[in-house]
């Protein structure tokens, strides 16, 4: 089956590429106003869905700070200014012991029909207390994964596609259109 993705962020469509293969992207212009990622990829799922006239996919991803009572949340792509996100994080943690953290991935899949659903997909790890690594974008240079001792922006864009929130998320989506019978 052939799917719309709703993004105009080429590095989530490099990784959705890379885990589910060709998907197309779709632009939509929408305001991300929901109180959930899941909320904020079904708005953008079904715009893609009503533009294209076919199944589509988005995401609404982001880092929730234990310390920060979950922020920046929904909120993580403008929390501040593109180059100051990261800064910002790290200053709000001077002086914290607790930096646990967890990145989200909700995933929306909305048919022409009217069918549609979300799954979640999450990756647990710890705030560095400065950026490390060149791979990845956003918050991966400072989002330590323990299982790896490293940070997301220090594995490989391979070993990431294979364990990030995304990854959970699109196994899920994928569990989830087999057991509807859309997939084989």
């Amino acid at each position: 089956m052939r799917f719309y993705l709703a993004t105009g962020n080429k590095n989530k469509l490099r990784e959705f590429r890379g885990m589910l293969g060709e998907v197309e992207p779709v632009s939509v212009d929408v305001e991300e106003n929901g109180s959930t990622f899941e909320d904020n990829a079904l708005i953008k799922a079904r715009e893609a869905c009503r533009i294209t006239g076919n199944a589509a996919i988005a995401d609404d991803s982001g880092l929730c700070v234990d310390a920060l009572d979950g922020r920046p949340g929904v909120f993580s792509a403008r929390y501040s200014e593109p180059g100051d996100r990261k800064a910002k994080i790290l200053h709000e943690l001077e002086g914290e012991t607790n930096r646990s953290a967890k990145f989200v991935a909700a995933i929306a899949v909305v048919f022409p029909d009217g069918t549609e659903f979300t799954v979640r997909g999450e990756c647990h790890g710890i705030i560095t207390e400065e950026p490390r690594g060149s791979n990845g974008f956003g918050y991966d240079p400072i989002f330590f994964m323990p299982e790896f001792g490293k940070t997301m922006a220090e594995i490989t864009p391979e070993l990431k596609n294979v364990s990030s929130h995304r990854y959970n998320a699109i196994q899920a989506m994928l569990k989830e259109l087999q057991s509807r019978g859309v997939l084989e």
